[in-house]
């Protein structure tokens, strides 16, 4: 997409410009990508957000430049590192990592990774039955929170209300873990919710 943005590069007015719609195309599905890998905090998410708002061939030109350092660090085999424990050579899954820090005695971070999972299965579970993943706010694409993917795909009998409930109880625990409210769950409900999710994700695949 940014090179097709920068492709539609052509002078006006004595500036070079590209093509407005393709540059704001691969700039809001660019973010989104950015935001869910590394999070809107992350220098990447903020370094590629301050420097493609303009619909210019440097702007394209930056936002190519910084995809592609990600793409290094995702060949790299170190996208996802938990005190050094994780890396993508090492674990075939994101369910094997949260497997293996819980074993490890990292439970917090465990519950994280596998709520990331569990969302993103949301997510890919929208996309295949035609639910829209995102809103529109102030001509932005603006992600949608998982408990609302969680009910929009219940409300459209992709799953039950039972199973609606307990993804709920699970994305509780991993926003418990996030926000670090580590003493209102255990060991033992993040080892039960690893398993659960396991087998809902295997039983409503995508």
């Amino acid at each position: 997409m940014g090179s097709k943005a920068l492709s539609s590069r052509q002078p006006t007015a004595g500036y070079e410009w590209v093509d407005s719609g393709a540059m704001k195309g691969f700039r809001a599905a660019s973010l989104s990508f950015i935001d869910r890998v590394y999070g809107s905090d992350h220098p990447h998410f903020k370094e590629f957000h301050d420097n493609t708002s303009g619909c210019t061939p440097r702007a394209a030109e930056q936002g190519i430049a910084i995809l592609d350092a990600i793409r290094s660090e995702i060949d790299g085999g170190w996208l996802f590192t938990v005190r050094g424990l994780i890396t993508a050579e090492v674990f075939a899954d994101f369910v094997e990592m949260a497997e293996h820090l819980l074993e490890a005695g990292y439970k917090d971070a465990a519950a994280v990774m596998c709520g990331s999972v569990l969302e993103e299965h949301l997510r890919q579970l929208c996309t295949k039955n035609g639910i829209s993943t995102h809103v529109d706010k102030d001509d932005k694409q603006i992600p949608k929170k998982a408990d609302r993917l969680n009910s929009e795909l219940a409300k459209n009998e992709v799953y039950s209300k039972l199973d609606q409930k307990m993804v709920t109880a699970w994305l509780d625990l991993r926003n418990k873990a996030a926000h670090g409210q580590y003493s209102e769950y255990t060991d033992d409900q993040v080892k039960n919710m690893l398993f659960a999710v396991t087998e809902f994700m295997a039983r409503v695949a995508v």
